[in-house]
């Protein structure tokens, strides 16, 4: 594997010294799915430390070979949170935006996507980018996450 393919599979955590792989992130994500699934949350509708360190980190780190800890695992909810927050507001009531699962791409009309973009100068990428997690972390976040101007 090449220096530069290397470098691109690394994704920055902030809040973290240590990086991510996009296979790393991509696992979690599916595992987040499963347990969702399955009802491992609590009464709050989250999944326990308990359950993150014996349930899901444990095949993060045997499959892939790594030593991931809870602390970097909240980081990466932290990530998750982030972008799907970016996603339902592009969804949000009325913001003429709509969801292509076809293509895992937010679509609207040309008109719109240029006021949004003005108001969201950093989000350029929204054009092109394909959100292939969207549909995860609306099973995972879905009902866990606040949004609108009541959320706390």
């Amino acid at each position: 594997m090449g220096d530069k393919q290397q470098e691109n599979e690394k994704v920055k955590v902030k809040s973290d010294s240590t990086a991510s792989t996009i296979q790393e992130s991509k696992m979690l994500l599916q595992l987040l799915v499963k347990a969702t699934l399955c009802g491992w949350r609590d009464a709050n509708d989250l999944l326990t430390k308990e359950i993150v360190t014996t349930r899901i980190l444990p095949v993060v780190n045997e499959k892939l070979k790594c030593n991931k800890t809870y602390k970097q695992y909240t980081s990466r909810l932290k990530y998750f949170k982030k972008e799907y927050g970016k996603y339902t507001q592009l969804t949000g009531s009325n913001s003429g935006f709509g969801w292509d699962a076809n293509t895992k791409r937010f679509v609207a009309e040309d008109e719109v996507r240029e006021e949004y973009l003005k108001a969201h100068p950093n989000q350029q990428g929204i054009r092109t980018k394909s959100c292939d997690e969207f549909e995860d972390l609306q099973i995972v976040l879905g009902n866990a996450t606040a949004t609108g101007k009541h959320s706390i």
